[in-house]
């Protein structure tokens, strides 16, 4: 996310009431990470959804978590961090992370929120990463996106 153009929020105007969210997280980059959960949970609490987490290695493990959660919770958001470095494995991980968060998102008809960090270096990352002193809050703003989601969708799925 770049950060500029972000809709306004009034995420908690809006109680989403027994919704349920899962947050999928990497382990990888521990300080990182803990904002980026930290910042989810933020969200979630204001939207009044409740919370269930899954730690998983790393963030090629992300798909398959986010979608056992998408089996039980209402809204998914998967949290990690892929530096690049100095071979290609950067482009498999990040581009096999999206896609198959993407893949979750439309086969279990769930909003996946996308909170991957794919950054250059470390600093891009925490900046991002809602510390203190960051520009952004990327699980904030996944788990935001996924709950805003999930709102919009539900007057569609009483049509059914």
């Amino acid at each position: 996310m770049a950060g500029y153009g972000t809709p306004s929020s009034a995420l908690g105007t809006h109680d989403a009431g027994p919704a349920t969210i899962g947050i999928a997280a990497a382990s990888w980059h521990t300080e990182i990470m803990d904002a980026l959960l930290d910042g989810a949970r933020r969200a979630a609490a204001d939207a009044g959804c409740t919370v269930t987490e899954v730690r998983v290695p790393g963030s090629f493990e992300l798909p398959v978590a986010a979608q056992a959660l998408a089996r039980t919770c209402d809204v998914v958001v998967a949290l990690g961090v892929v530096i690049r470095g100095e071979t290609p494995h950067f482009e498999y991980i990040s581009g096999a992370t999206t896609e198959g968060l993407a893949r979750v998102a439309l086969d279990e008809s769930t909003p996946v929120g996308n909170g991957v960090l794919t950054v250059n270096t470390r600093e891009q990352a925490v900046d991002r990463s809602g510390v203190e002193g960051a520009s952004e809050d990327a699980g904030y703003a996944a788990a935001e996106a996924a709950i805003r989601t999930f709102r919009a969708l539900a007057p569609l799925s009483d049509m059914r």
